[in-house]
């Protein structure tokens, strides 16, 4: 279904209004367990249009893809294109799956570029916690034209940048702080990651590696924005500290966003009936947080006060996007 609406904006240095064309659900690829559609939401005149695929999260087990930040006011403002992408959760299908399915929008985006206004040359991929973690893996896998058991492979599924929000940077065990459980998730198979690994991570050596975004940091990855809250409980903030560690240690253009006090979630919509360790909704609620800001060349890492919000995302997308 195609929608064409005109959104206000508040904020002095954007357009008072932009007006946008949403297309809803565009079947991207057929899987086994059924179809695969994404939104998509396009300003209107002008283009070619940069893009930024969003991915959701859930515990690569749950939400949808309306589980998202409001794309037209924050994004399709500065000229950016938006696509929420749906993917095969852990009960239909084990990783790499869900990999494979973001890579297969990304793909069908970019196939479909002239049809929807959109420039091939400039995609970009966003996502939080679960999807944070498929949107890192996303990038890092950017140089790779056919990821191990990858089928309909034709076409580019490469981003030039990356942002990534309180995702999982490794899920071999050990590695980073435990986190806290939920019910029916008391132990390492029945965890998110057990789910989507086929059991305990403890005994899928080979396979939580190669789902670990710190393991698959190279020197040709593209520009990452990471940020996480400081009391997050379900997905400790030293994995993105180690992201970041990776990523610069490798020379790659990284930072990362601290932001004091924020749990999980705080890129959700509000209204969702979140478990406490949520913050959803927060963020568009704020506004801006506190936050410090790390990065980093090599061995070297600088820190210092900043503030985070939907405007920042927006800033990293258009320098690297060049979005007017």
């Amino acid at each position: 279904m195609m929608v064409a609406e005109t959104v206000l904006v508040h904020r002095p240095e954007l357009p008072e209004t932009v007006t946008v064309t949403t297309y809803e659900g565009l079947v991207y690829i057929e899987r086994d367990s059924g179809p695969l559609a994404l939104d998509l939401v396009t300003p209107d005149g002008g283009g070619p249009w940069p893009l930024v695929v969003f991915v959701h999260g859930g515990g690569w087990m749950s939400g949808d893809r309306t589980l998202a930040p409001s794309f037209d006011q924050y994004f399709c403002a500065r000229g950016l294109a938006m696509a929420s992408v749906s993917y095969r959760f852990s009960a239909d299908a084990l990783f790499p799956a869900q990999l494979h399915d973001v890579r297969s929008a990304v793909r069908f985006l970019r196939a479909s570029a002239e049809e929807f206004g959109l420039d091939p040359d400039r995609f970009a991929i966003w996502g939080s916690s679960a999807g944070g973690h498929l949107a890192a893996l996303t990038g890092l896998t950017s140089a790779t034209t056919a990821l191990p058991g990858e089928v309909a492979t034709d076409g580019d599924a490469s981003v030039s940048a990356v942002a990534e929000s309180y995702g999982p940077a490794t899920l071999v065990g050990g590695e980073v702080t435990a986190p806290a459980s939920l019910p029916g998730m008391d132990t390492p198979a029945s965890t998110p990651e057990g789910r989507l690994l086929g059991g305990d991570p403890v005994d899928h050596p080979e396979l939580a590696h190669a789902a670990s975004p710190i393991h698959q940091v190279t020197a040709d990855a593209p520009p990452f924005q990471i940020s996480h809250g400081t009391a997050d409980v379900l997905v400790g903030d030293d994995h993105s500290i180690r992201l970041l560690d990776a990523l610069t240690a490798a020379g790659v253009d990284a930072e990362l966003y601290l932001l004091d006090g924020y749990q999980h979630g705080f890129l959700n919509p509000p209204g969702r009936p979140d478990a406490p360790v949520f913050d959803s909704g927060r963020l568009a609620a704020e506004g801006t947080a506190r936050a410090r800001r790390l990065t980093g060349h090599g061995s070297t890492r600088t820190d210092e006060p900043a503030d985070f919000g939907f405007d920042v995302i927006g800033d990293f997308f258009t320098r690297h996007l060049g979005a007017s």
